[in-house]
């Protein structure tokens, strides 16, 4: 996984917006085109960005072009989040240590 290009595609806000849109399915790019007031130029350049950084893939269908996540990048952002960020596991309550016999010399 490319990390920096991933936060660099996350950073943008058109480019979740895309990804949440995928996130319910497959979509054609001229259906992702319609939720946003921004040239087919601006959207292919986000599109470019998602698939550099492995986040969605692309298959073309006929005249179209078909996106939908990658979800194993997914799992490994999650994954390497929740190590980055994980808080240290509980502990139980220390038992007390067996004593061990003494190895100083008690003084006659």
């Amino acid at each position: 996984m490319r990390q920096q290009e991933v936060f660099k595609a996350l950073s943008d806000p058109t480019r979740r917006q895309i990804l949440k849109l995928l996130a319910d399915g497959s979509l054609a790019a001229g259906e992702i085109a319609e939720h946003f007031p921004i040239t087919k130029g601006s959207l292919s350049h986000h599109f470019n960005v998602l698939k550099s950084a492995d986040l969605v893939r692309v298959e073309r269908r006929g005249q179209s072009l078909v996106y939908s996540l990658n979800t194993t990048v997914f799992e490994d952002v999650a994954s390497m989040l929740l190590d980055l960020f994980a808080l240290p596991a509980a502990s139980s309550p220390r038992e007390p240590a067996a004593s061990k016999p003494s190895t100083r010399r008690k003084k006659a």
